[in-house]
């Protein structure tokens, strides 16, 4: 790990716990991001070096990518059915692990895989780690017709919830309209905190042309915090236990290296 930088180290450390919790027959969902790339890397590791059998669920159709050019069985959620595990990353995440997420745009099918899955494994570094949700805006996935209007919807509806800041943007990709894989606008709300992450979810999921938003909520189960010395910390909210590993000794590990920014 000594050509990566203390963030995506980091997350590798991250990302190699994770694959810990994965055994062979396992119906694996495989997120979004780029500490999801180094945790689909590290899963390929172990099924060419252990002959590990498992079947992953792609978050996207990059991720999907990259885990079949890491020789790992991808199939669709339909096929699928139900999901052992979903392992994936984080914006922000709070004390009681409530999420954002979608800063890549998959908030869809991140959240869909996840909630058909028996956990949630979040992967992260300790700059995701808030008081309180907010300080990273708030993805919402919109259909593309009446965008304007639904958006205008949001900001309306934003005056009567407890958020700091209710300033909304449409993302871009350069001069063109970000577009999920399932082709609609991802609306960025910029609330700076959000008193009543619960309340808010519900709410935005009520607006017409409101297909999802980015608050994962009573989702996830364990968060892995990876550090930039390659030790980690395991937190799981099931049971409160906090365990700590150390770095491990030096290695080869340069099959992660240029993947930062998958």
């Amino acid at each position: 790990m000594s050509d990566l930088s203390p963030t995506d180290a980091a997350k590798h450390a991250a990302a190699r716990k994770a694959v810990s919790y994965i055994e062979d027959g396992m119906k694996v969902g495989l997120g979004t991001g780029s500490t999801a790339a180094f945790m689909v890397k590290c899963l390929g590791e172990r099924v060419r070096n252990e002959g590990l059998k498992i079947t992953g669920v792609a978050t996207s159709t990059r991720t999907a990518d990259l885990a079949a050019s890491e020789g790992i069985n991808v199939v669709t959620l339909d096929d699928a059915k139900w999901l052992n595990l979903t392992i994936d990353g984080a914006d922000e995440y709070d004390g009681n692990l409530n999420l954002i997420k979608g800063g890549g745009g998959a908030l869809l099918m991140e959240k869909i895989v996840a909630t058909a899955s028996d956990r949630m494994i979040v992967i992260a570094d300790l700059s995701k780690q808030v008081e309180t949700l907010g300080a990273f805006p708030l993805p919402v996935e919109v259909i593309p017709f009446g965008w304007q209007t639904t958006k205008a919807l949001i900001e309306e509806t934003l005056i009567n919830l407890d958020v700091m800041g209710r300033e909304t943007s449409r993302r871009m990709n350069n001069d063109e309209p970000f577009l999920t894989d399932q082709g609609n606008y991802i609306l960025d709300l910029n609330l700076k905190r959000i008193g009543n992450a619960r309340r808010l979810s519900l709410v935005l999921n009520q607006v017409p042309g409101v297909v999802e938003n980015g608050l994962f909520i009573d989702i996830a189960d364990v968060v892995i915090i990876g550090m930039g010395d390659g030790s980690v910390e395991t937190r799981d909210i099931t049971d409160g236990s906090v365990t700590h590993d150390d770095a491990p000794e030096p290695g080869d590990d340069n099959v992660f290296a240029g993947i930062a920014d998958s």
